[in-house]
C-alpha cells in the first residue's frame, strides 16, 4: 500500500508528527505527583493536630499551675493569720 494514502493505518499513531501520545512522561508521573500531594496533605494535617494537642496540654498545665499557686497563697494566708 502507498504510505501517503493510508498513513494512519500504515504507521503507528505515535509515529505521526503532531499526533497526541497516550502515554506521555507527565501522565506516567501523575500517580507519583498525586501521592506526593497526598503525603504533604497528611503531614500538614498531622502537624495541625500536633499543634492543637500541644495547645491543649499547655492550657492544662497552666490551669494546674494556677491551682497550685492558689493553694500556696491560701497556705501562706493561713500561716500569717494564725
Amino acid at each position: 500500500m502507498n504510505d501517503t494514502i493510508f498513513p494512519a493505518y500504515e504507521r503507528g499513531r505515535a509515529e505521526r508528527p503532531g499526533a497526541p501520545q497516550n502515554r506521555t512522561r507527565q501522565m506516567q508521573l501523575l500517580p507519583e505527583t498525586l501521592s506526593r500531594a497526598r503525603i504533604q496533605q497528611y503531614r500538614s494535617e498531622a502537624k495541625a493536630e500536633q499543634l492543637a494537642y500541644q495547645l491543649v496540654l499547655a492550657r492544662r498545665m497552666q490551669r494546674r499551675a494556677e491551682r497550685a499557686s492558689m493553694r500556696a497563697r491560701r497556705a501562706i494566708a493561713r500561716t500569717v493569720m494564725y
